[in-house]
């Protein structure tokens, strides 16, 4: 019997009903087949060795595709999990699936992992691969699953399977001598692994809950190719130097203090770099039309029973008492603002408002996924809420939509957008989520602005649009968000006076661009490895004399900077000069300025720019001309 086959092309083609996508791919030229690693199949990304039994649509998935890439880290990590098992038997299995760039595994044992048993795993791995083993798929009852994985010693696969909705088809996959619980994909065997290495442990508790055990982690990564592993291993060796936790200690801006877990302490330069980010968020929010507010950190439980964070957001909020009653402090500003519009009437000639504000919002994060500026228990949301017509939704999103790019093509990022859609925890009607939905379609549509569904991400009152920012090192981080919002209108009662002369509901969205103060700070401390363009540098110049004389020259052009309005300061040490000029490259300090007799006999300065070094002699007047220009154009 014959099926057709749909190709991605949109060609059709017959063949034998039983092919594997894998024949297919033989069938379609031989270099397709060698990069074969998974078939999506009327959707569904499968294992190329399982037959297809019926008409269909086919694409053949390789490393280039992202579910090609997880289907080959995800074998990667069944593989790991073979190798301990072969050298600690006694190891219990957690889980072990693919993530960005890598895998992982979870393994409970009395055996402490150590950097060398990692280098001892890892060559055990290459054996398995060697080995070329087939991932052998085969679909089992629940009761059968239950007994193969209590026979094998498994408590936590037998959880997993004990916690599977009945009628869900259960899978194992074998390779060799071990077998695990898995809904697959995989490659058709482990010879497909090429280059694979192990990089890091961490502990991690089972299922995500500090009430479960704590388990070991390994993490690793895989590649078809050799030189694609050393060129991600260079980047990691890369990320390492430019992590913003040890470029905030080197350079002075931030630290994290054990009195304060998740609550960074800013330090004076790390204060000029954060003004200078509120000071331009501020002059580019007054140029688009916003008005600035600010509102309380704690409010009542009562407004937050009304917004619905009591019910859907609790767990994440910090609580206290004041005169008998419950409070809240703030996890987010929406009600704030929306105190900020109720305070008085709105016709609709004054929509849209759009209020801005840099509001200080508490969350309650697991210590065990706090890191740094990255994820922490208080930030600085960069927040706007805009009351609306209806008929102004697709302009004021595709304003903001405008007004993120305009900061982000300034820092030097690219992006990806995802549409959010409705969460299984959200509240309203089916009705009000699909017009929503539909309405930041239509804006992206608009913008003629690609994008990719994330399904069920949404906040729980409203779909949204996420910016996934990539850094300098291709690494991409979700800030700037735009959600829709018809339900807080309706729960706090919420109207203008339309033309009719008749109350009306308004529509809202709540937007970031930064997304958190904070975070957008460590990311621009990687980024720019600590390297900040001169406008956001802590310190912009510094002059080095060469001696203890000239010293009396070195102030007075400090003194004639800083009265230009450039930050500067004296390395006035006891040092030589070369030692000075190692110290300020290692701050990333973007102008040095050397001063010696000849400088001051001549009124100019010897100048080193931090990339291009030096840059010979300039007059004073001219250099502090450069140095403005550069800060104005925020190049």
């Amino acid at each position: 019997m014959q099926i057709k086959v749909t190709l991605p092309d949109g060609s059709i083609k017959e063949f034998p009903q039983g092919i594997t996508p894998l024949e297919v791919a033989k069938t379609l030229g031989p270099r397709l087949a060698r990069e074969a690693l998974a078939a999506r199949i009327d959707g569904e990304v499968r294992d190329l060795t399982r037959p297809l039994t019926g008409d269909c649509r086919l694409e053949i998935l390789t490393f280039e595709d992202e579910a090609g890439r997880l289907t080959y880290r995800h074998s990667a990590s069944h593989v790991l999990a073979q190798a301990v098992k072969h050298l600690f038997p006694g190891v219990r299995l957690g889980i072990g699936p693919a993530i960005a760039d890598g895998f992982y595994y979870d393994f409970d044992g009395e055996h402490k992992f150590t950097p060398e048993d990692l280098q001892a795993i890892e060559a055990e791995m290459q054996h398995i691969i060697k080995a070329d083993y087939p991932f052998e798929r085969q679909e089992v009852s629940r009761e059968e699953a239950l007994e193969l994985f209590r026979q094998l010693g498994e408590p936590y696969k037998v959880e997993l399977i004990q916690d599977l909705p009945e009628g869900v088809p259960i899978s194992i996959y074998r390779q060799g001598d071990f077998i695990d619980l898995c809904a697959g994909p995989h490659l058709p065997s482990t010879g497909y692994l090429k280059a694979v290495k192990l990089t890091s442990l961490a502990g991690a508790y089972w299922r995500g809950s500090e009430a479960n055990p704590m388990l070991q982690r390994i993490y690793g990564t895989a590649f078809p190719r050799q030189s694609l592993l050393e060129e991600y291993l260079q980047r990691l060796e890369e990320a390492k130097k430019r992590d913003h936790r040890r470029l905030g200690t080197q350079l002075g801006l931030f630290s994290l203090q054990e009195e304060g877990p998740g609550f960074p302490f800013f330090h004076p330069k790390g204060m000029i770099l954060r003004n200078e980010l509120e000071h331009f968020w501020r002059e580019e929010h007054r140029r688009a039309g916003y008005l600035e507010i600010k509102t309380p950190i704690i409010l009542s439980r009562s407004l937050w029973e009304q917004s619905g964070h009591w019910d859907h957001y609790r767990e994440n909020m910090y609580f206290t008492r004041i005169d008998e009653a419950d409070y809240a402090i703030k996890p987010m500003n929406c009600p704030g603002a929306i105190l900020v519009y109720k305070s008085e009437q709105h016709s609709y000639r004054d929509l849209p408002l759009r209020l801005a504000e840099l509001g200080l919002v508490h969350r309650h994060e697991k210590s065990g996924v706090l890191h740094g500026l990255m994820r922490v228990r208080a930030f600085t949301q960069d927040d706007a809420h805009i009351f609306m017509l209806p008929s102004q939704i697709t302009g004021e999103i595709q304003g903001v939509i405008d007004l993120v790019d305009r900061f982000y093509a300034l820092f030097g990022f690219k992006y990806h957008v995802e549409l959010s859609t409705r969460p299984e925890n959200s509240m309203g009607s089916d009705e009000i989520w699909e017009a929503a939905t539909a309405a930041l379609k239509e804006a992206l549509e608009g913008k003629g602005m690609p994008y990719v569904i994330n399904e069920g991400d949404g906040a729980f009152y409203g779909p949204k649009i996420d910016f996934h920012l990539q850094d300098s090192l291709g690494r991409t981080w979700q800030c700037g968000t735009i959600q829709l919002d018809f339900l807080m209108p309706e729960k706090f009662d919420l109207y203008y006076i339309g033309e009719d002369g008749q109350k009306h509901r308004p529509v809202m969205i709540h937007r970031v661009i930064f997304g958190s103060i904070e975070r957008f700070i460590g990311i621009l401390t990687e980024h720019y490895g600590g390297a900040f363009p001169v406008w956001l540098a802590p310190v912009q110049v510094r002059v080095l004399p060469i001696a203890d004389r000239h010293h009396t020259y070195a102030y007075k052009v400090k003194e004639r900077l800083v009265e230009a309005g450039i930050r500067a300061e004296v390395d006035a040490r006891n040092e030589k000069i070369g030692q000075k000029i190692r110290t300020a490259q290692l701050e990333r300090i973007p102008y040095m300025l050397v001063v010696g007799d000849k400088e001051e006999a001549e009124s100019t300065v010897a100048v080193r720019e931090r990339g291009a070094g030096d840059l010979g002699p300039a007059p004073i007047e001219e250099f502090i001309f450069r140095v403005r220009e550069e800060i104005r154009k925020k190049v």
